[in-house]
């Protein structure tokens, strides 16, 4: 009991520190757990062979994967579990919840980009992407409606703005009605972060890692929830040295902040306000060119997600074949897309520099099969790891300049070499030959 005391009281006066340091710690021995059983070799002895070279690799190696586990694994979840201590401690000692105040904006400040970035890498969510785009291969469109956006990001500010002014400005300079404004404020983020967790978080596809995807709601409700129980505590216990401020000269609003000197009242209160202050924002987001519905259109206007009432187009498969890589993934302008062709039994998106492309591919395995063979097993090679790299239109579009002079000599090999090479091109990925025409 006196070691709990002990832990308790040393987290509450430095919770920031502990919960780094606990953060590397957990993180240096999940990451030898994870690194020895991976590689046997490193249970040889230097004797038999492993040379300096190996030992910095394997020792980079080690500190990359220390850096991944304890920022981007371990220290979120430590951040919540300090949110859960500080929500359990905290309302019986309200003296502590200045130090709290760090921890809370990292946890929340933190939680956004690592919940974006989860999505991002390990769900192959694009998030520029809307329900009408077509998306490749395991590409997903994004959870939140784009032209939305704004609305999300207002309500996200003003939670930030009820924070600030709920933890920030003390209860002697504050009338009631501000901070329940500022707890009304707070609500709607909450509510906000628990709307993305329901939205994102898909039972049917159920990971153990995507419970970090809930960790940004859980970390929102406990903040809320624990600075209600200790600003009304606080009240209670200082209230009778405070003098109300009377909030200019409007009768209503001095009324309603006589009402809120009993801070019980201050949960429902806020509960109750946050309706009008969503609607305030609603209508000043009107004025500029959002929907008055956008708070629900925000979840609804997406495909493939919880709360989607869209169905998006199915996705169009290719390969890792670099050139079609480009003439699905460039410009239209520049790549000039013709048509949908089939390779390997899906479809891919074609253009002319494809076309040429393959049917010089063609020539070449109908007049030198064993050139083709060296050129192909020297394109299998290089292509497909070239092809990995195309991550933007922009790249696509440089290769595609890039492949133009390549382009022009195919065309002027297969004019030289076969007496209909426009038929030839033109029939490439259709599943047809010439022959199937001249068979006819």
């Amino acid at each position: 009991m006196k070691l709990l005391k002990s832990f308790q009281t040393r987290f509450l006066y430095h919770p920031f520190l502990t919960g780094f340091l606990a953060a590397l710690a957990a993180g240096l021995v999940l990451t030898l757990c994870l690194f020895v059983p991976a590689f046997p070799e490193l249970r040889y002895d230097i004797s038999d062979g492993i040379s300096l070279l190996d030992i910095v690799q394997y020792l980079t190696l080690l500190v990359l994967m220390f850096l991944a586990m304890s920022g981007f694994l371990v220290y979120p979840l430590i951040l919540t579990v300090s949110e859960i201590l500080f929500f359990l401690w905290i309302p019986a000692r309200p003296d502590f919840q200045k130090r709290s105040r760090s921890v809370d904006i990292t946890a929340v400040v933190l939680a956004v980009p690592y919940s974006l970035l989860y999505l991002s890498l390990l769900k192959n969510v694009v998030f520029a992407a809307d329900w009408p785009v077509t998306l490749y291969n395991l590409s997903r469109h994004t959870p939140l409606y784009t032209d939305a956006l704004p609305t999300l990001l207002v309500i996200a500010a003003a939670a930030a703005l009820g924070y600030i002014t709920v933890n920030f400005i003390p209860l002697s300079k504050m009338p009631p009605l501000l901070m329940t404004v500022g707890l009304a404020a707070m609500y709607l983020g909450t509510l906000e972060s628990i709307l993305f967790g329901i939205q994102v978080f898909d039972l049917q596809t159920f990971e153990l890692l995507d419970c970090l995807l809930l960790l940004l709601p859980l970390n929102c409700i406990l903040i809320t929830a624990r600075t209600v129980f200790v600003k009304v505590r606080e009240w209670k216990r200082f209230s009778p040295a405070f003098v109300p401020l009377k909030i200019g000269h409007v009768p209503v609003l001095n009324r309603l902040n006589s009402f809120l000197q009993n801070a019980d009242r201050w949960p429902f209160a806020a509960f109750l306000l946050m309706w009008p202050l969503l609607g305030i924002f609603i209508g000043i987001l009107l004025l500029f060119g959002q929907a008055p519905d956008s708070v629900i259109k925000a979840w609804t206007e997406t495909s493939g997600w919880n709360l989607s009432r869209r169905v998006s187009p199915q996705n169009l498969t290719y390969d890792e074949h670099y050139l079609c890589t480009v003439a699905a993934g460039g410009h239209e302008q520049v790549v000039k897309p013709l048509r949908l062709g089939v390779r390997h039994g899906h479809e891919v998106i074609v253009n002319r520099q494809l076309c040429i492309a393959n049917a010089f591919e063609q020539i070449l395995e109908e007049r030198l099969p064993r050139f083709h063979r060296l050129v192909r097993n020297f394109y299998d090679t290089f292509g497909f790891p070239i092809a990995r790299l195309i991550k933007s239109r922009c790249i696509a579009d440089m290769i595609y300049f890039l492949m133009k002079p390549l382009e022009w000599f195919f065309v002027l090999v297969l004019y030289l070499t076969d007496p209909r090479p426009e038929s030839r091109i033109a029939l490439q990925y259709t599943g047809k030959t010439l022959k199937d025409f001249s068979a006819g």
